[in-house]
């Protein structure tokens, strides 16, 4: 399945697609799904670094430092470039702010490391780019949209999506990496467990896909013109995220991971906050779940084209 990844996540996307347009019912039960299968999916991604090497992590200030500085500093500055060029529809707005300007933590890790970046950096920096997304995103929407954005941002869906994709998934992973060092029976269940990787990434993005669909109703037009935004920040962020690694002097794994971290997007995180708003930016969160569409077929090609952009065995 690995060797064919591309393929499972592009069809799961588009059974998603099908099953949004055949049973549009079957939309609010699948959101609920949401976070389970994506909780899951993290359970098994934390498996696979040891806990040893993630605070060994914590320590690398270059790395943490550069992370920053990518999503904090160059990705709203090329969201402010973007802005103006915008749809006029303030859910559409709303909607491609929340994606962009909030950084991965979750997949990211995984298509990171198919290209060779380092999943232990990620994962040590996850809670810091957490927590400084929580507290810059309000003070990101006032400068982009004024007084309106007062009640747009809520904490609590940030923390419920903190404790639920962070905290659980990383405690159990631990407390499996000590069952399968001490027991062979640990060793057996969590070799099982992390097999499971495409198959639940594929779940995942089913059920975003078909719960989001039917929610699309007359705002085909103005979710459409998005795309082309989406596609244009992957390719600028591929570049920015280099320059931010050489500026950092970065090994080529660290390097790679910057890349990743800067074009990779916090959509199925922020997307319980776009479902949160009023019923007249509804259209937010099908605008959110547009860029996961665009991203994975994104990282589909960034798996391929980084470690070119980013040469191996060499200080960038």
């Amino acid at each position: 399945m690995e060797h064919h990844q591309a393929a499972i996540y592009l069809v799961a996307m588009a059974v998603g697609g099908l099953l949004g347009l055949l049973a549009p019912d079957a939309g609010p039960g699948l959101e609920h799904a949401i976070n389970p299968v994506l909780g899951s999916l993290l359970f098994v991604t934390f498996l696979q670094v040891p806990a040893a090497e993630l605070v060994r992590s914590l320590r690398d200030g270059r790395f943490l430092s550069a992370a920053l500085v990518v999503n904090f500093v160059v990705v709203p500055s090329v969201v402010a470039a973007m802005f103006a060029f915008l749809p006029a529809d303030q859910a559409v707005r709303v909607g491609v702010l929340l994606v962009l300007l909030c950084p991965c933590v979750d997949y990211v890790i995984v298509f990171s490391g198919l290209a060779g970046g380092s999943g232990r950096r990620l994962l040590a920096a996850t809670p810091l780019l957490l927590v400084a997304q929580m507290l810059l995103l309000p003070g990101f929407l006032y400068l982009f949209l004024g007084s309106e954005s007062a009640d747009i941002v809520e904490a609590g869906p940030f923390l419920e999506a903190f404790a639920f994709l962070i905290v659980v998934p990383l405690a159990l992973a631990w407390a499996l990496q000590a069952w399968a060092a001490r027991r062979p029976a640990g060793q057996r269940v969590s070799d099982a467990a992390t097999t499971t990787m495409v198959p639940l990434m594929a779940a995942t993005l089913l059920t975003v896909v078909a719960s989001q669909i039917p929610k699309l109703g007359d705002s085909l037009t103005d979710v459409a013109a998005v795309v082309p935004f989406y596609a244009v920040f992957l390719v600028v962020m591929a570049f920015a995220g280099k320059a931010v690694a050489r500026l950092f002097r970065l090994d080529t794994a660290a390097g790679r991971a910057i890349v990743f971290t800067g074009a990779t997007r916090n959509s199925l995180v922020v997307l319980p906050l776009a479902l949160a708003l009023p019923d007249a930016l509804a259209v937010a969160a099908v605008v959110v779940v547009a860029q996961t569409l665009v991203e994975v077929l994104g990282m589909i090609a960034y798996v391929r084209l980084v470690p070119r952009l980013v040469p191996a065995a060499q200080h960038i």
